[in-house]
């Protein structure tokens, strides 16, 4: 029987920015640009942004009112040309593990989900990039969604802001504790084909003078977007993990359909070339455990093979089963089976807790209800403003 669900249902005004600009997701060059251009002296643009960046990132102040810096009558005139808005968040649930999950509706009424994981050395934040997926993955819930379209930099920072909300997590000293000391880029969307705002979004994750997490920190998923993975590596500089799930081609075609594009030998070239691979930096190959499709030893002994040479650790993932879901999870047996195999080859392979599981908020269960007619890679793009 499930563990008992103790939601709590949050809903939050909807902000009216007027059609705005919003500072959230601004990169400091933008920001600056923008600061100047609503009558900010360029002599003092740096300080200027400087102290809003600082009170949108380190203190979490949303109302220009609350910077008390800033002299009075330039609180009223960034009220007058700026916003500073989060994504609405419409439900908050909290797993009896103490997960949480949260809806968040952002503009055009659109929903995705936020994952909040605490641990006892780290709390993990699993942020979306995209509303729904491109994908089709069969085994993830996600992929049962359509693609709407890429979410914002200030969509995707936002969801970090709305969770260091909910858990109380600003003005920390350095050395502190953080509840949020983990990102990974595993929700909702595939984050290579939403590349240049991803990348920003986590460019100001990581600036010191604000959210400041280390690149180390920051883990990025990807199903095989071959193409953009180096890039990952040259202009974001965060870990990777690769949705691997298969040790053969007509596996990984039917589980992870981006492999009839890149398949499996594309895939690991590009890997043994990223930028920043290093024994401290290994690849991380997520494996989702599926009861008779690619969990025999066979596979493991391949999985060795294919990754031989690749600095890495597998985390093996016990499916997290849906309603509807055409798979079911490898027994216990079975997966320690796997990872010994794949440990004595001197690969750590932990199997990965289910987490969150009853209150659908595990890898590979988040799906939010809002859809809309599939869109074109170009009116998504114009969506964003690319």
């Amino acid at each position: 029987m499930p563990a008992p669900i103790t939601p709590e249902f949050l809903t939050v005004p909807r902000a009216r920015s007027g059609g705005l600009p919003n500072l959230v997701g601004m990169t400091r060059e933008s920001m600056r640009a923008a600061l100047i251009a609503a009558g900010t002296l360029e002599k003092q643009a740096n300080m200027r942004v400087g102290q809003v960046w600082g009170w949108i990132y380190q203190k979490g102040v949303s109302d220009f009112d609350a910077m008390t810096n800033l002299a009075k009558d330039y609180r009223a005139l960034l009220a007058d040309r700026f916003i500073v808005e989060r994504p609405e968040l419409v439900t908050k649930q909290v797993s009896a593990d103490g997960t949480r999950k949260y809806l968040l509706r952002i503009n055009g009424g659109h929903e995705v989900e936020t994952v909040y994981i605490p641990e006892e050395d780290r709390g993990t934040l699993c942020i979306s990039s995209q509303v729904g997926c491109t994908l089709t993955c069969s085994f993830c819930h996600t992929g049962t969604q359509k693609l709407v379209r890429n979410l914002s930099v200030a969509e995707i920072v936002g969801q970090i802001l709305v969770a260091r909300d909910d858990l109380g997590e600003w003005g920390i000293a350095p050395g502190d504790k953080r509840l949020i000391s983990n990102i990974v880029l595993m929700g909702m969307g595939e984050p290579l084909y939403n590349f240049d705002n991803v990348r920003d979004a986590m460019l100001i994750a990581m600036d010191p003078e604000g959210i400041s997490l280390s690149r180390r920190r920051i883990t990025l998923s990807t199903s095989g977007v071959v193409p953009e993975i180096t890039r990952a590596g040259q202009e974001i500089g965060c870990m990777i993990a690769i949705s691997l799930h298969a040790t053969t081609d007509a596996v990984r075609d039917q589980l992870v359909p981006i492999n009839k594009r890149w398949n499996i030998e594309t895939l690991l070239a590009a890997l043994r070339a990223y930028p920043r691979l290093t024994n401290s930096e290994r690849i991380t190959f997520e494996y989702v455990m599926l009861e008779g499709i690619n969990d025999s030893k066979e596979d493991a002994h391949r999985l060795v093979d294919l990754i031989r040479g690749i600095p890495a650790k597998i985390n093996l993932i016990p499916f997290n089963e849906w309603p509807g879901a055409p798979y079911k999870r490898s027994s216990g047996n079975r997966i320690h089976a796997f990872g010994d195999i794949v440990n004595a080859a001197g690969y750590a392979s932990p199997v990965r807790k289910p987490r969150g599981e009853d209150i659908m908020a595990a890898c590979g269960q988040l799906k939010s209800e809002t859809e809309r007619g599939r869109k074109t890679r170009a009116e998504i793009a114009a969506e964003a403003g690319q």
